[in-house]
């Protein structure tokens, strides 16, 4: 929301425009929102003859004309045979799964698989969710059927709240996964503070379009928000119970 206001207090003032014949205007295009004060962090032709796809730093990618002066917000679909494609949720897709490539599991709270490690889910967590404990009583199951539980933090009431002291503490326990496990089971932890990437984890949250916990990001990008039992998340996996 608040890129898009920003977008909007810039629309006034971008009015840069590009000689019709001009071959590559992306770098005039990135240029014109930059000094608009648009946090634009790439420019790229658009799969839409004659537009470009304009991507912000927090993930919201807009459609732009060769000018930089018009813009539509939301998702682009395309008729593909007689079925209608997610363009833009595809390209998130693969934002997240570019993201998920950059992490490292030294910075989660990680329940691994028992014996081979057949796929993996990143949750996004906050100890005051009930449905994150919920979900944290289907970890045994799914790592038994292969699936390690890779969490991030993401209180929700954000930094400085109850709930991000609270993570925080479990994140800087010396056994951060049972103090992970008391805390989401109502039990009390002491209260921890070290160098801990909790404030990382909110942004990067944002930027993978988080909106609630938990969020779960399956392996191919894909963002699942919400409680699902083990069974249905093995199943979205490509697992079953019994492989």
């Amino acid at each position: 929301m608040h890129m898009l206001l920003l977008l909007a207090s810039a629309l006034g003032v971008v009015t840069t425009s590009f000689a019709a014949e001009r071959v590559d205007p992306l770098p005039e295009i990135q240029s014109a929102l930059v000094s608009a004060g648009i946090p634009v962090v790439e420019v790229t032709p658009s799969k839409i003859s004659g537009l470009y796809d304009v991507r912000l730093s927090d993930g919201t990618t807009l459609l732009t004309d060769r000018t930089g002066t018009f813009f539509v917000v939301g998702d682009v679909y395309q008729r593909v045979n007689q079925r209608i494609v997610n363009l833009s949720d595809q390209r998130r897709m693969e934002d997240r799964k570019a993201l998920l490539l950059t992490l490292d599991e030294s910075e989660m709270v990680v329940f691994d698989s028992i014996a081979e490690r057949k796929a993996s889910i990143t949750v996004f967590t906050d100890i005051d969710c009930g449905f994150c404990r919920k979900l944290h009583q289907e970890v045994p199951s799914l790592n038994q059927m292969g699936v390690a539980v890779r969490y991030l933090a993401y209180p929700r009431a954000g930094v400085g709240s109850d709930s991000f002291d609270k993570i925080v503490s479990a994140w800087c326990a010396p056994d951060p996964k049972r103090a992970l496990t008391l805390a989401k089971s109502l039990q009390p932890i002491d209260a921890k503070t070290c160098d801990n990437p909790v404030s990382d984890h909110l942004q990067l949250g944002s930027r993978m379009g988080v909106t609630g916990t938990p969020a779960i990001v399956l392996d191919n990008g894909r963002l699942v928000p919400g409680y699902l039992p083990a069974e249905r998340l093995a199943a979205e996996l490509g697992l079953s119970a019994g492989s």
